[in-house]
């Protein structure tokens, strides 16, 4: 299984973003895909998940109403579409993926991790 995420860059706070994140290999067709971040000197932390149907999404409190996770069913690729963005977003952003339909925060709990794909929120 490989994950290949894209879509980070440098933004003005209250910019948007769209970070896209493609899985190849998955042969079960159950899963989940999340997206993690982790800014320098911090731990990485859970974001955003959403199962590969597309039908449940779990978000980290400070992202709820910015942050809006996204899969198509029919689709290989989740995106995060990150609104009114601020300083407190820059991180290394990380998608990850893991079988079974239960949406866990926690970064143990997921197999498979794509390259990281860094967000600069700065004026």
């Amino acid at each position: 299984v490989q994950l290949q995420a894209s879509g980070g860059g440098l933004v003005q706070p209250g910019d948007s973003l769209r970070l896209s994140c493609t899985v190849s290999g998955m042969t079960d067709s159950a899963y989940v895909m999340s997206w993690f971040r982790q800014a320098p000197g911090e731990e990485r932390e859970f974001v955003a998940g959403v199962r590969s149907s597309g039908r449940l999404a779990d978000y980290l409190d400070s992202v709820k109403g910015r942050f809006a996770i996204s899969k198509a069913a029919a689709d290989d690729t989740v995106y995060l579409q990150m609104n009114s963005l601020n300083p407190e977003d820059t991180a290394v952003y990380y998608c990850a993926a893991r079988l079974g339909s239960h949406i866990f925060t926690l970064r143990s709990k997921y197999n498979y991790w794509g390259q990281g794909t860094l967000v600069t929120v700065s004026s």
